[in-house]
């Protein structure tokens, strides 16, 4: 027994006696203050602003070191400004050409509605190369009583209507910038349609109604919509009918088209009827 407890008083003796590795302290005190300060970074949502403060440090040193960007050329942009550009990809005074990530910027190019596409190219030490390639504005598209500019795909590009832009054929209704691309080329089919359009209205996203310079409504069909803009120019070349006074041309069924007077020319109709003298009958044979 006592062997026993001599045996246990060594090891005891010699864990305790065991040496702690040098330096392991101060290992262990910067790996608490680390995690607290990771803690508290994350916890205050921080992350970004630390992250901003270690690029912006590291681009000082780059810049230090003749890696800045001292020359940036810009092509391809038209509607788009040179500070647009520069905001949207995230170029400042302080960037340096060494950490500069192109496809990272190239991606933030493209989260602008005008830019397609864009060319980034660094030439070392400190000139920057960036192409455009803009969306063409194709029509202004009306929507819950607000006008925006769109591409052919319907993207909207700016909600915004420039003085140039104007004279865009014009969409309406939920729908409408999607679908526009297709319905306006079958329109260009038809100039002398076309030319006294004022507005592509889409109804419960199915069919088309077009608002002529006049008031006319022309209703058309869901399918074979060529068939009734054919009936719709044979109809005009004949009688002149868009140019009458009437409010609405009604060609959604195949083979039937129903007009419906303007109020003018209704109340005119009336009256010419009601004025009218029934005619005298006949008398002795």
């Amino acid at each position: 027994m006592a062997r026993f407890a001599r045996s246990v008083r060594r090891r005891s003796t010699s864990i305790f006696n065991r040496r702690v590795p040098r330096g392991a302290g101060i290992t262990a005190t910067v790996l608490v203050i680390a995690g607290s300060l990771g803690y508290g970074i994350v916890k205050g949502d921080h992350v970004a602003t630390v992250l901003t403060a270690f690029k912006d440090a590291r681009d000082q040193g780059a810049n230090a070191v003749g890696f800045g960007i001292v020359s940036l050329a810009l092509s391809g942009h038209r509607h788009v400004t040179r500070e647009e550009v520069l905001a949207t990809a995230g170029i400042t005074g302080r960037s340096s050409l060494l950490f500069l990530d192109v496809g990272e910027v190239r991606e933030r190019l493209k989260t602008n509605p005008w830019i397609a596409d864009a060319t980034v190219l660094k030439l070392y030490p400190g000139e920057l190369q960036i192409g455009i390639t803009e969306r063409e504005a194709f029509a202004l598209w009306q929507m819950s009583g607000r006008v925006s500019v769109i591409a052919h795909d319907g993207t909207v590009l700016e909600a915004y209507v420039a003085p140039g832009l104007i004279r865009l054929p014009l969409v309406v209704g939920r729908g409408a910038a999607a679908r526009a691309k297709d319905f306006l080329a079958l329109l260009d089919r038809y100039p002398d349609i076309r030319d006294q359009v004022r507005a592509s209205i889409l109804i419960g996203e199915r069919r088309w109604n077009l608002r002529l310079r006049n008031g006319l409504d022309v209703r058309l069909p869901e399918s074979e919509v060529a068939q009734a803009l054919e009936r719709l120019l044979a109809l005009d070349r004949e009688v002149k009918l868009i140019s009458r006074d009437i409010a609405v041309i009604d060609l959604r069924l195949l083979h039937r088209v129903t007009v419906r007077l303007s109020p003018a020319a209704a109340q005119a109709r009336w009256d010419a009827l009601k004025d009218k003298k029934p005619a005298k009958k006949g008398g002795n044979a």
